[in-house]
């Protein structure tokens, strides 16, 4: 079993009347990538705050290494945070950057060389090292700040957004970098996003935060093909979320079918949400197919195509590389490992129908935007 290297037991903060985390608890594992993925707002940046330091949770306790340290400063505590805008020093060159630290502990200066070596190796920037910072590309910028919140070798970093000022090219080299990085040292890094593919590409462990609460917490493997809730499974890539009945062990119902299924534990009865990954869909003739449904849009997203399919006025998504023409009636095929059981929960009712990406949808939005002209 792995080490717990940090705790929040029981985190409650409110601003005036407004609660942001309720009863919040959370372990950390030493050693882990860690992600804390959520929409703006959703209370993720509290979460990396309290931990800094910078903000004490209106109740509970934050635990490093099994001793209470809610009330320790920030700067008494293990912890190093990137910033968002980096914070970089404009009059200061990266060597001297990386170095502030060290140069505030009043290490020596064969320590702080050495270290300032090292880690200028460890990020790829040893022959930049007297160049100013305001001269260096935005991953360039990025490093620099990742070295100096490694040199003074703390036992878990924070990443605030660490990637929202790169263009998308760089932020894929930077999360490559980041996570090769963090490898190499074995510290705990700790990243906040709301961006799903990097949480799902970089971390060890993903923490699903909504409103304030932790919805699921797993590796991305678990998180994607295994999802608690409703809001889960729309939030990490995209689902099909269909009202279902089991009705028994291995058998569901919907859409007036029955399936078997790979899910057990709910009552005879019992509603459900049935979900289903675009990717995972087979299309096949309409007379051969276990559903059937008329094509309401087709989008080309390079590697494949998104069809929206009304089926019974619920609309589908499908992810294919085959192509299909409006109004066209096509077959879905599923197959037992295609079909995700979950109980029903606060956010059953409004997820999971994609008549967002249908014609009536914008044609609906643009009668209203005449009504109000």
């Amino acid at each position: 079993m792995n080490e717990v290297i940090l705790s929040l037991k029981n985190i409650k903060m409110k601003f005036g009347n407004e609660v942001i985390l309720e009863n919040l608890n959370l372990d950390i594992s030493k050693g882990q990538f860690v992600t804390l993925l959520g929409a703006s707002g959703c209370g993720k940046t509290t979460i990396l705050r309290i931990i800094a330091g910078f903000l004490q949770p209106t109740s509970g306790d934050v635990y490093f290494k099994g001793k209470k340290i809610t009330k320790l400063p920030p700067h008494k505590r293990e912890v190093n945070t990137v910033f968002q805008r980096y914070a970089l020093f404009p009059h200061l060159d990266v060597f001297e950057n990386i170095a502030f630290g060290l140069r505030v502990s009043k290490k020596s200066n064969d320590e702080i060389n050495n270290r300032v070596t090292e880690m200028l190796k460890l990020v790829g920037l040893s022959k930049m090292a007297h160049r100013s910072v305001d001269d260096l590309s935005g991953g360039q910028q990025q490093r620099v700040a990742v070295a100096r919140a490694l040199a003074n070798s703390p036992k878990i970093l924070l990443l605030d957004e660490p990637f929202s000022a790169l263009d998308l090219r760089l932020k894929k080299d930077m999360q490559f970098e980041l996570k090769k990085i963090q490898s190499k040292t074995g510290i705990t890094f700790i990243s906040v996003t709301h961006d799903q593919e990097e949480a799902l590409s970089m971390s060890d462990s993903v923490v699903v935060i909504d409103k304030g609460k932790i919805q699921q917490i797993g590796s991305p493997e678990d998180i994607y093909n295994e999802p608690k809730n409703a809001f889960v499974a729309d939030f990490i890539g995209e689902s099909n979320v269909i009202d279902g009945i089991m009705l028994d062990d291995y058998v569901v119902k919907f859409v007036d079918k029955e399936f078997k299924c790979l899910d057990k534990g709910f009552k005879k009865g019992e509603h459900v949400d049935v979900v289903i990954r675009p990717e995972d869909i087979k299309l096949v003739p309409p007379d051969s197919g276990h559903i059937s449904g008329v094509v309401t849009s087709v989008t080309f997203k390079g590697v494949n195509n998104e069809i929206i399919t009304d089926i019974d006025g619920f609309k589908w998504m499908i992810q294919t590389t085959e192509h299909k023409n409006v109004g066209e009636t096509i077959g879905l095929d599923l197959n037992p490992d295609d079909i995700h059981i979950m109980r029903k929960s606060e956010y059953s009712s409004d997820i999971g129908d994609y008549s967002s990406f249908s014609d009536e949808f914008f044609n609906e939005k643009e009668e209203s935007r005449e009504e109000s002209d």
